[in-house]
Parts: C-alpha cells; sequence; structure tokens
C-alpha cells in the first residue's frame, strides 16, 4: 500500500510551508483552483472574497456566516461538517474504524487504562473532514476541559480508503485527546487525529499544539472552570483535513436514527439524545 512506503512527513512539512505562505497572486491562484477542485461553498463563508485570504491557511480556517449552521433542539450536535466513518458501541474496549479493523480506547488516549475505563462499552463516533469541508471543531455539549494529551504518531492519511486498509489507523496516527466532564452526561472525549499534510492542530485554549511534533506524550491539566465551553462553541481547528473520534460512557447518548456509515453530517445538526432512564 503506497501509504506505508510515502514520505509523509517531508510530505506534511512542505505542505505546512506552502499553507502558511503569504505569496499574494500565488496564494491566490492556488485557494481558487482549490475552491474549484473541491468544490467549496464559498457562500457560507464570513468572508466569501478569496483574494482577501493572505494565505492558504486563513482561508482554510475561514469562519463561517453567522445563521448558516443553527443548532438542533437536541441533547447532542453534530460537533463538525464531515461525513461519518463509523459509530455505535464500544464493544468492551474495541473500537470498529472499518470492515476487519477495530482499535482500543486505551490505544486512542495514549495508553492512560483508567481514562480508557471511564469508556468501557460505552459510546463512539468517528467523522471524517474532508478537504472541501468546514475545518472548525465545535462542543457536542456543554463541556468543562480537564485534560489535553498529545500523542504522538504517523501520518497516515485519514480518507475512506485508508481507514479501510491501514489497521488501528486512528489510533496510529498523531493527535490531540481533549478530555471533557459534562453535568448533564458525565466524561467524554474529543480527539483531533493528524494525517498526511495536516499542517497543525489547534484549540481554542491552548492554541497550536502541533508542531513541533514532539517526540513523546505530552499532557496539560486544567482546574474546574478553567475552560468551559457550550454547546456549539468552537473548540479546535485542523489546518487541513483529518478526522475526529469522540468517545462517550455507557448509556450517555442514543445516536440519531437516521445516522448512517458514509453519511454526510453538517455542524449543528442532531446527533443523539441521551436516553431515558427506566
Amino acid at each position: 500500500m503506497p501509504q506505508y512506503v510515502m514520505p509523509k512527513q517531508a510530505i506534511t512539512n512542505f505542505a505546512g510551508r506552502v499553507a502558511g505562505h503569504k505569496g499574494g497572486s500565488m496564494t491566490t491562484s492556488l485557494i481558487r483552483w482549490f475552491v474549484g477542485k473541491y468544490g467549496v461553498n464559498m457562500d457560507e463563508a464570513a468572508n466569501p472574497d478569496i483574494a482577501s485570504y493572505p494565505s492558504f491557511n486563513e482561508f482554510f480556517t475561514r469562519p463561517l456566516r453567522d445563521g448558516v449552521r443553527p443548532l438542533a433542539a437536541s441533547d447532542y450536535v453534530c460537533p463538525v461538517d464531515g461525513a461519518i466513518s463509523q459509530f455505535g458501541d464500544i464493544d468492551d474496549h474495541q473500537i470498529f474504524q472499518a470492515k476487519g479493523h477495530k482499535f482500543t480506547t486505551a490505544e486512542l488516549v495514549g495508553g492512560d487504562q483508567a481514562l480508557a475505563a471511564h469508556f468501557q462499552h460505552g459510546h463512539f463516533a468517528n467523522v471524517y473532514l474532508s478537504p472541501k469541508d468546514y475545518h472548525r471543531i465545535h462542543m457536542p455539549c456543554d463541556g468543562r476541559l480537564t485534560r489535553m494529551i498529545y500523542v504522538p504518531g504517523k501520518l497516515f492519511s485519514v480518507n475512506p480508503t485508508t481507514a479501510r486498509g491501514v489497521p488501528g489507523l486512528f489510533a496510529r496516527n498523531e493527535r490531540v485527546v481533549c478530555v471533557f466532564e459534562s453535568d448533564e452526561f458525565g466524561p467524554f472525549v474529543m480527539t483531533l487525529v493528524g494525517a498526511t499534510i495536516v499542517g497543525s492542530m489547534a484549540t481554542v485554549w491552548h492554541g497550536v499544539v502541533n508542531p513541533p511534533r514532539m517526540p513523546r506524550i505530552c499532557e496539560w491539566n486544567y482546574e474546574p472552570g478553567q475552560v468551559t465551553l457550550k454547546k456549539g462553541e468552537e473548540m479546535g481547528r485542523f489546518l487541513l483535513g483529518s478526522t475526529v473520534v469522540m468517545l462517550f460512557q455507557r448509556g450517555a447518548i442514543a445516536f440519531n436514527p437516521a445516522w448512517a456509515p458514509e453519511g454526510k453530517v453538517r455542524l449543528g445538526e442532531p446527533m443523539g439524545e441521551r436516553p431515558l432512564k427506566s
């Protein structure tokens, strides 16, 4: 498989430099090509003027116009624009990636068995952001940040074809694990998964987490109330596309019955409800 032999780190470093470069008319030409190639809907952007973006990164992380992603009146809303890779119940500690491939919750969060134990027999959702999608990530529900964990890893592509071909993909790639606590739903995790040509991942409380690409697991802890975000608020962003993996406790969510693998989703749409307790 080409993914195993291609120089992913070098390609990613080069893409990051190009994306951050303020190249005037060359940058505008690149953005215009990208918009045409991938069918980006600039009518939804707060600033639809392609020529006004000084760098590709500023175009790629463009905010949306007010009102184009209204929040549904559901317990959980979809945190991103994208496509559903997989979702459902965690089988003991196993998360389904694609046919024939699974990975564990502990692997995903960097080997922290105590953290993973909160999600035994819980629920997960993997949502893939394609190049044309809006690339800011928002909160599915209210939450207080308790920890952020940077886990170094590979830089495989995370598109659907690679997800079917690379075992344990989302637990092998570089990632940023954000751990939240909800008064209503308990702990939940939002994991930003890196990939080939993902120049960086950032959160609203920390800023850019990578680069530099650290050689070991790094962790930040947050005091109660230090970082509190409401449902629908921005929590992070990708500089070029990737995947978000969410973990919820057992019994915390019943997913939207309209959801299906490979189905398109948009920020603010209903993602699920908390089941009624008998």
